[in-house]
């Protein structure tokens, strides 16, 4: 491992040859120069693979390369020559590798045959896919439906997720949690209530034709970086951007286009914001509600505010006024860190534009009122029509590369999200009506010994939830735990009684059913979905696809049934499609015919068309509780700070390609914790120095993570940071969001022991 150092950090863009460098340098440390420079060529393309990591839009006219510096990371991740096969766990116990970190596990290589923990030698040993299949249907005939989670991550393919989801719901359950409850929950519950949709209206025709956009927590160089080619030519057009975000990251400061000959070779640079606000960490409902102040208080209110569209399609405008004029400036000022002025400049610009999009992230949604924050956004947005115009609209940017399409086939713990009627119709059964856990949920049901199984497609759950320390004490009662996944992480060594580790085919890799190469499918951020054909060949020839596991899971778990055919399913994915296709025709009639066409084909989005499926039919203005982000921490006391967790830019989710963060200066280490230098003085801390972070919340649970180097940093003052998932074991599993449960990583009070 690299010695534990921080350097300066460099000033430079995002893109450029840094990008240029991580990315050979990436293939090289995989031993995939070859074949990854090969896949390549063809990620995110329609007669290629969709990328593995982020699932920011696929454009229909591609770019030469339509990756991106971290979408090859991913790639190369797993096209790696490195293997984690059976003599690997001989060597090493599971308590031995527990003591490993993150890097050290996936690095590893790919995992190469199905194993089995065996409790008398500590290891992880080899079983047979018709053995394994055999003793987990067994165990889960066992077990009370209602006790066992099928949970997801956000990679699985369409294909993949709705036989999962149907497995789940033949079995007995709703218990359907995934990724989404750990990031994007807060837009699913705000948005329909505001404009009738759970997902986002903006899709990359609008970023052709939009006259400003504004961000609100969302690091687009780190985590959807092919999202900058559209940011620079919006500036090509002098379309500004106005950012709201606490640190000053280096996609939204500048971009240089690794695909530009004359930026590379003459090392010139695209400014990316026009106005760049540090908002203090938990305070965007303030600051846009300084915004709307603003807009609501212009001498020329009659422009500025579309009272047409307001009258003709809106619900809640007059009470929203009355919140927003009777919140003082200088509570807005306290609350966001920002100046009048500054929020005053931002309306200005956007009272001067006729098509505004507002993209915003994690930033928002992963805070206790996140809900909140994602309705001010449409609030903003309602104010000049800003929904269901061409140029407009709203755009949350979704992670991992399916997350929305998972959910798009039914997998949901909310039973009135999910398509239950068709189902029970077409394969014969009574589906549960009954709401299944999410994650939040599921995490009480472990630690409250309800939960007996658990089973991931995907995903490193142990790793990516909160209350770190409780969970891995209690995840070794449970019964049964089986990980089907491409790399060794941490959930698979923090298992149960009884724990499976089921490696299978990666979505680079070329699938084979019945001599037949398989395509599956994804959707991506705005909405289209796409077809995905792996080329690769297998890292084993004993590995098998997602559908194949899932279906041998529920084969040997459920009893036969002439309605529910899996053997075809596996054996033809086309087949899966038209399942889909029969159980959802609204978004997928003709699934495989529309699927062939470029750019893939589209959601319908009521809200695109000014239809509101609200239950008043209106899209609604709603008010926060309160400018006041956090109502629960001391946050008022001098010394708690508040804590954001954040990504490195060698980081996918939990995966951890290098110790590295070139964009923040860090070299070797993720021990790191933030500080504006005048907390640093505050504190009596020093460049360096280690501390200790607790949790500042009296619930009776301790709560540290010791070893944090602290490093001076352009943040908000009293307001730090540091990395995901190293902080999780700072968040409170009730610190979640209020109606979506997302944890609230972004907004931990925290206090500093030296």
């Amino acid at each position: 491992m690299t010695k534990d150092v921080v350097e300066d950090r460099v000033d430079m863009p995002a893109g450029g040859w840094g990008s240029a460098k991580a990315t050979v340098s990436i293939l090289a440390q995989e031993h995939a120069t070859v074949a990854g420079t090969k896949a390549i060529m063809r990620q995110n393309k329609h007669d290629g693979f969709m990328c593995v990591s982020c699932s920011w839009a696929k454009p229909a006219h591609s770019h030469s390369i339509e990756a991106c510096e971290n979408g090859i990371k991913a790639t190369a991740w797993e096209l790696t020559s490195k293997r984690t096969t059976p003599e690997f766990f001989a060597r090493h116990t599971v308590s031995e590798l527990l003591e490993w970190s993150d890097l050290q596990l996936e690095d590893q290589g790919r995992l190469t045959e199905p194993l089995k923990w065996d409790a008398a030698a500590d290891r992880y040993v080899p079983v047979a896919w018709h053995d394994a299949f055999l003793d987990i249907g067994a165990r889960l005939k066992q077990l009370e439906p209602k006790s066992v989670v099928f949970y997801t991550s956000g990679r699985a393919s369409l294909e993949a997720s709705y036989l999962y989801q149907l497995f789940a719901r033949l079995y007995g359950t709703n218990n359907l949690p995934d990724s989404s409850n750990m990031c994007h929950e807060s837009t699913s519950v705000a948005l329909p209530k505001t404009i009738g949709v759970g997902v986002g209206t903006a899709d990359l025709s609008d970023f052709e034709q939009t006259d400003c956009i504004f961000f609100f927590g969302q690091n687009v160089g780190t985590n959807s970086p092919r999202m900058l080619h559209h940011l620079q030519d919006a500036r090509k057009r002098a379309v500004p951007i106005i950012t709201f975000n606490p640190l000053r990251e280096r996609g939204l400061v500048a971009f240089t286009n690794p695909l530009s000959v004359a930026q590379m070779v003459t090392g010139s640079e695209t400014q990316i914001s026009t106005q760049y606000h540090q908002v203090k960490v938990g305070g965007d409902i303030a600051a846009v509600t300084g915004i709307c102040k603003a807009l609501l208080s212009a001498a020329d209110v009659a422009r500025v505010v579309d009272m047409d569209f307001i009258t003709e399609h809106t619900a809640g405008f007059d009470e929203f006024c009355a919140y927003v004029h009777g919140q003082s400036w200088e509570i807005i000022e306290k609350e966001s860190g920002l100046a009048r002025s500054a929020l005053e400049m931002a309306a200005h610009e956007y009272a001067k534009a006729r098509r505004v999009i507002v993209i915003y992230g994690m930033g928002l949604t992963q805070h206790r009122r996140g809900v909140e924050a994602v309705q001010m956004l449409s609030n903003l947005l309602l104010l000049r029509g800003n929904i269901g115009k061409p140029g407009a609209g709203i755009c949350p940017v979704r992670g991992h590369s399916n997350v929305q399409g998972q959910r798009t086939v039914g997998i949901t713990e909310k039973p009135e999200l999910a398509p239950l009627d068709a189902m029970a119709e077409r394969y014969r059964f009574s589906p549960p009506r009954e709401k299944g856990l999410n994650t939040v949920e599921t995490c009480r049901g472990v630690l409250d010994r309800s939960v007996h199984a658990f089973i991931g497609l995907g995903g490193n759950f142990i790793r990516a939830v909160p209350e770190t320390a409780l969970l891995e004490d209690a995840w070794q009662h449970l019964d049964l735990t089986v990980q089907i996944a491409t790399k060794l992480n941490r959930s698979h060594l923090v298992h149960g009684k009884t724990a499976y580790l089921l490696p299978c085919l990666g979505r680079t890799e070329l699938d084979m059913q019945r001599g037949r190469p398989q395509s599956v499918s994804t959707e991506d951020s705005t909405g289209f979905m796409h077809p995905s054909l792996g080329m690769a060949e297998p890292a084993s020839r004993f590995l098998l696809s997602e559908p194949a596991i899932v279906a041998g899971m529920a084969k040997a778990t459920l009893p036969a049934s002439p309605a529910v055919d899996w053997d075809k399913w596996v054996g033809d994915y086309a087949s899966i499609r038209a399942e889909i296709a029969a159980v959802l025709p609204e978004i997928f009639h003709d699934f495989n015919q529309r699927r062939r066409v470029p750019g893939g084909f589209r959601r319908p989005l009521a809200a695109v068309q000014r239809k509101w499926k609200t239950p008043n039919g209106k899209a609604n203005f709603i008010a926060p509780q309160s400018l006041v982000e956090d109502p629960d921490a001391p946050e008022r006391s001098p010394d708690v700070l508040r804590l954001m967790t954040l990504r490195s830019d060698d980081q996918f989710n939990t995966t951890i390609y290098s110790l590295d963060d070139r964009f923040r200066g860090v070299k070797g280490t993720r021990r790191v914790l933030f500080l504006n230098p005048a907390d640093m003085r505050r504190f009596g801390v020093h460049e360096g120095q280690r501390v200790t972070a607790v949790t500042a919340v009296a619930d009776g649970v301790s709560r540290t993570v010791p070893g944090l180097r602290v490093m001076s940093y352009n943040i908000p003052e009293g307001c730090a940071a540091g990395y995901y998932p190293e902080c999780n074991p700072l968040i409170p599993l009730w610190h979640h969001a209020q109606g979506s449960f997302v944890p609230a990583a972004k907004s931990i009070p925290i206090r500093l022991l030296k």
